[in-house]
């Protein structure tokens, strides 16, 4: 049976189809509707704006713009609102609520009348929760980002957030930088709307969305300020109707192969550990899963092409003037499945057969040429973690890579917040820091694995440490930094079991992080681990009871895809 367009597509159950057909109508003809609107196809347009979610200043701009674009294609936009995740406004932190925004995202595309939807999202968890919705719902949907921030200056210095964020933070806890500095770089770091202007997690997410095939060519990178970036907004509105006549649904897009060409983009341009998680989510609501001896494979095949920080020097503008994915896509051409298809319908073989007019190779480097010969993440396992961790090795110190030191175990957030900067701080430049009970069902999986250098060692000069925990850290952050333990602490992994003294491995060259501590003795310490206390009740409660780890995404058990 052919599926009802437009607004007499799901009607409201009354037990009586034509009158509700006919109560819908009346209630549309209430918003100023024309009857002729009222026959055309719907796209539904996912808006995000919040007076607490600075990314998304200007989105009210881009439903305009889609809007437009819609309407000349000939169908009619209808706009609604889901959860908003401003990055740094939310406690205890966005990762939490990314799954409650996934849902809202796939039951309102589910329960309201629309035959295709335009998603705009733009700060960290926006982007993955959109996806991961769209990939439930499986209409046809296409992906708007809300672009990159421009940069400031402070002194002849560009910054832009948050890579300088956390460099200047670095250098006032040293004492290279005061207070009043300080305060005065605060008023510089983030001067425009948009997301973080490096390749953090929102900018990474930008580049899959593309490179999966989810957003029209060529429009991650646009700045947020420009005028091309309400052009790709205009232009995803128009192309939302053609899709609605090609019917391509997300999961003819998100395929095993795309979510592989994604994982090369994500090694290419140094991005977020944050995606892997994010990654894996969208991909496990249509049951693809990649091992993380296949991430490594895919690692150590593709090279470092992009030099943008916190990897290398360069900002999201300048991406984007160097030549974009466009350019980073042709580059990794001998890699990718060319068989893919996107939201136009076409393969990623037609795309990149179309001449492209200019690349910087400052910011791109040609294949042959790379910042790095392999990618910039690995996966680790090992008796400290053996389901798993993540290291960014193309944001770490060489020297790091592989070394042993002594434990030195904070037990929580709350720990080290108190003993961090106590100048009595056992620690010596060699030691490894480790964090314990900020994975999800501790703590949410917050942004607190970049463990800061205790400041006695910072004032000394020390700029980088392993760290060790089960949480996460921003992608705009850089450092020798072991994250996404698995199984998290809290629920019996082996990083539970990690006492003041004992030895830690690292060996990046063999993929491995580990506990330098009997078996037994491993067991006897685990036998004593209480796990932290459950909410009782709302949407925290039903958190606690349904996330899962961070190789399968951290998403709800209930809302993972059944392996193909």
């Amino acid at each position: 049976m052919t599926r009802p367009q437009g607004l007499d597509n799901g009607l409201t159950d009354y037990g009586d189809a034509d009158f509700a057909r006919f109560l819908r109508r009346s209630f549309a003809r209430s918003m100023g509707l024309s009857t002729a609107l009222l026959g055309k196809p719907v796209v539904g347009i996912a808006m995000t704006p919040s007076g607490f979610n600075n990314c998304h200043r200007y989105v009210p701009d881009l439903v305009d713009a889609v809007s437009r674009g819609v309407l000349a294609a000939g169908a009619l936009p209808r706009a609604f609102p889901t959860v908003s995740l401003g990055e740094v406004f939310l406690n205890p932190t966005s990762m939490v609520y990314r799954n409650l925004m996934a849902m809202d995202t796939e039951e309102m595309i589910g329960a309201q009348p629309m035959d295709a939807v335009v998603l705009i999202g733009g700060c960290d968890k926006t982007v993955p929760a959109q996806l991961m919705g769209a990939a439930s719902a499986d209409l046809p949907a296409i992906q708007l980002v809300t672009g990159p921030m421009s940069t400031g200056r402070h002194r002849g210095e560009r910054l832009g957030a948050c890579t300088d964020c956390r460099s200047f933070w670095a250098k006032y806890r040293a004492g290279s930088v005061d207070g009043k500095e300080i305060d005065t770089v605060e008023g510089r770091l983030s001067v425009t709307a948009g997301t973080c202007a490096v390749m953090g997690t929102a900018s990474t997410m930008a580049c899959i969305a593309e490179a999966l095939g989810m957003s029209l060519p060529g429009t991650a990178a646009i700045p947020a300020v420009h005028a091309d970036r309400l052009v790709a907004a205009e232009e995803s509105g128009r192309a939302a109707v053609a899709l609605i006549e090609r019917s391509i649904r997300p999961s003819e897009v998100i395929t095993e192969k795309s979510v592989e060409n994604a994982f090369r983009v994500l090694m290419s341009v140094g991005g977020s550990t944050n995606a892997v998680i994010h990654l894996a989510a969208v991909a496990g609501r249509l049951g693809i899963r990649v091992s993380n001896a296949r991430l490594n494979a895919i690692s150590d095949e593709t090279p470092v092409l992009v030099d943008l920080k916190p990897v290398g020097d360069g900002y999201m503008e300048d991406f984007h003037a160097a030549g974009g994915m466009g350019a980073l896509l042709r580059e990794l051409k001998p890699l990718l499945h060319l068989d893919t298809v996107d939201v136009t319908g076409r393969t990623l073989a037609e795309r990149l057969a179309e001449p492209l007019d200019w690349v910087d190779r400052r910011m791109i480097r040609p294949y042959g040429d790379p910042i790095s010969p392999v990618g910039g993440l690995v996966a680790l396992a090992g008796t400290l973690a053996p389901d798993g961790a993540i290291f960014k090795r193309a944001a770490a110190t060489p020297a790091l890579f592989e070394s042993e030191g002594r434990a030195v175990v904070f037990t929580g957030l709350a720990d080290l917040a108190a003993r961090i900067d106590d100048p009595d701080l056992d620690v010596t430049p060699g030691d490894v820091l480790v964090l314990q009970n900020i994975g999800p069902h501790a703590a949410g999986m917050p942004e607190a694995g970049y463990l800061p250098i205790p400041r006695k060692l910072a004032q000394a000069g020390i700029k980088d440490m392993v760290r060790v925990s089960d949480g996460r850290m921003s992608g705009t952050a850089f450092g020798s930094v072991v994250l996404h333990v698995a199984p998290e602490s809290a629920i019996g992994g082996p990083l539970a079991a990690v006492r003041n003294g004992d030895r830690i491995r690292l060996s990046v060259s063999k993929k491995r992080i580990d506990l330098l501590v009997e078996e037994a003795e491993i067991r006897r310490r685990l036998a004593g681990s209480v796990p932290p206390p459950k909410p009782k009740r709302g949407y925290k409660a039903l958190y606690r009871r349904a996330v899962l780890q961070a190789p399968e995404g951290c998403d709800f058990d209930f809302l993972r895809g059944e392996e193909a």
